[in-house]
């Protein structure tokens, strides 16, 4: 096992998998090997700090700011002649505003952008009404009824770092007064119909809890559409504080009982995801985008792979091993298609087991981790699921964080990260082999030959693409049922020849018996008075009588 685990370069010991904190829990790469719990306070006290250090440049700024104004505006009490000398100590702030306004409503340009509502209209009437504004408001900067900078840039802290997801019944004339996402107003599909549907009916079975709990996430819900122009980890944040708000309140009312706040809280859950899916799913302020696509690349020119580069114990030529490579790739594939994060993480679940009992059924004993995770390596190399980065990225930030810190499917999605990560950085190294012959390999110029191993279990395995395999199985298999259909053809003609011999041979046994034996027809036997002409005149036949005594 040591020399498979030295040769092949892919060794993840399972103490690498959990936290780096020492909590128990399983980290995750896009928590720097954290788990949910550790990296949320790490979060929130860096955020902390940086508010803090906001706060003390922002009230270091209003002073200077002050102090400027002060300074200008006795100039100008002393020299009312020359108003003009005022105007450039206030112009560098207006650059500074306009500049900072830029850089906030900036976003990252991707595919989604160009097809979303919001690009596709863009009235002229309100840039012009907005260019107005502006005039009106440099107007009014000159004229000494502006709020400084410092001002400003306090109000725009307080804006940004208040916390404001708090569970809460917005008002209806707050609904009206604001203005929703297109991506939260569209019309509500099929699944999204069906999934509210459901979460009614679950909540019914809780009477008085359960319309609280229906009314606080529709209340967050329209709440989210508000928080369009937040970052993807702030909308994370928002939705893990809603999840730890929402699951305390559960362990108050079922008195502790995890199994019923589990229940409901996978149910709030699907309801929530499904409904905010398109809003947070690969949103515009991330590089998720980009990542799918570098990831997808970095699949596609690593296709030369083989199983005996990555030492997989696995045989694809046993056919359930090759059933259950097909099933495990479709389940991979399937994540995509899946809204909630837990339907997510259940594909990859059923995905890892598939690769367990392919590695049982070629070994004939139970799998162990150090077999599962290059199995794991080389299902994701031959199925390069669509928006890999982007679906393991929504899953770890909106997914229930019980989820991934415990249990199989936090293990099984804490290997999917790790497989991702030595994708990323496979060298010729972790597959045995010379830099120059990797370079090659990667550049397409030849593709890697059969490398003869005395010492390795796959010797006598061919070196076949799977699919190539299955469709040599599946000629041979045409095949015989050709032939089989050819002799069945050919009894069948046989019998019918037998029964025509046999229709022929009755017929002329018939002809032989009649010919010996003749019928021979007699005539008819006449009456008794067949011969009398006139015995039309005899009287009646006597009638017996019955006479009166």
């Amino acid at each position: 096992m040591s020399q498979r685990s030295e040769r092949r370069g892919i060794h993840v010991d399972q103490s690498e998998l959990l936290c780096k904190k020492g909590c128990g829990y399983y980290g995750n790469a896009a928590w720097q090997g954290l788990c949910s719990k550790c990296w949320r306070e790490e979060y929130q006290r860096a955020r902390q700090k940086q508010i803090q250090e906001d706060w003390a440049l922002a009230e270091k700024l209003q002073r200077e700011e002050e102090a400027a104004y002060a300074s200008s505006h006795g100039s100008q009490s002393q020299s009312p002649a020359q108003p003009s000398q005022s105007q450039p100590s206030l112009t560098p702030f207006s650059k500074f505003e306009e500049k900072k306004t830029n850089e906030k409503t900036r976003k990252v340009t991707t595919v989604k952008k160009f097809f979303s509502p919001s690009s596709r209209t863009a009235p002229k009437k309100v840039s012009c009404e907005r260019e107005r504004d502006e005039e009106r408001e440099r107007g009014e900067k000159f004229q000494g009824r502006r709020e400084s900078h410092g001002e400003t840039l306090l109000r725009d802290l307080r804006g940004i770092f208040t916390p404001n997801w708090e569970m809460g019944s917005p008002t209806e004339e707050s609904h009206e007064g604001k203005s929703h996402s297109p991506s939260f107003t569209r019309q509500p599909s099929l699944e999204t119909d069906r999934v509210s549907r459901d979460f009614v009916d679950f909540l019914k079975n809780l009477q008085k809890p359960g319309r609280e709990i229906h009314k606080q996430s529709r209340a967050f819900i329209e709440s989210m559409a508000n928080k369009k122009d937040l970052g993807a980890d702030e909308l994370s944040e928002c939705v893990q504080d809603f999840y730890q708000n929402m699951s305390d309140r559960l362990m108050t009312h079922f008195k502790g009982s995890s199994e019923k706040v589990e229940r409901v809280m996978d149910q709030v859950e699907k309801y929530i995801m499904t409904r905010l899916y398109k809003s947070v799913f690969c949103p515009e302020t991330t590089d998720d985008e980009k990542k799918d696509l570098a990831t997808q690349h970095r699949i596609r020119a690593l296709h030369w792979v083989t199983i005996q580069m990555l030492c997989v114990p696995m045989d694809e030529e046993i056919p359930e091993v090759a059933d259950s490579v097909v099933k495990a790739i479709t389940d991979i594939i399937e994540m995509d298609s899946k809204r909630v994060p837990r339907d997510k993480l259940a594909c990859i679940t059923s995905c890892s087991k598939h690769i367990f009992n392919a590695i049982k059924v070629t070994k004939k004993e139970p799998a162990s981790a150090d077999d599962f995770l290059p199995t794991l390596i080389y299902i994701v190399l031959k199925a390069n699921p669509p928006r890999l980065q982007s679906n393991i990225q929504y899953i770890t930030r909106f997914c229930n964080p019980s989820r991934l810190m415990t249990g199989e499917d936090g293990y099984y999605f804490t290997n999917l990260c790790c497989a991702v990560a030595f994708i990323e950085k496979l060298d010729a190294q972790s597959l045995n082999l010379s830099p120059e012959d990797f370079e090659r390999y990667m550049s397409g110029q030849v593709s890697p030959r059969r490398q003869e191993d005395p010492g390795s279990w796959t010797q006598s395995a061919p070196i076949v693409n799977p699919v190539i395999s299955q469709i040599h199985r599946t000629l041979d298999l045409l095949t015989c049922l050709e032939k089989r259909q050819q002799q069945v053809l050919d009894e069948a003609l046989t019998m019918q020849a037998e029964l025509n011999d046999w229709q022929d041979s009755v017929a002329r046994e018939v002809q032989d018996i009649l010919e010996k034996f003749p019928l021979e027809i007699k005539s008819r036997a006449s009456a008794i008075d067949a011969e009398n002409v006139e015995s039309d005149r005899l009287p009646p036949p006597l009638q017996p009588q019955v006479f009166a005594g």
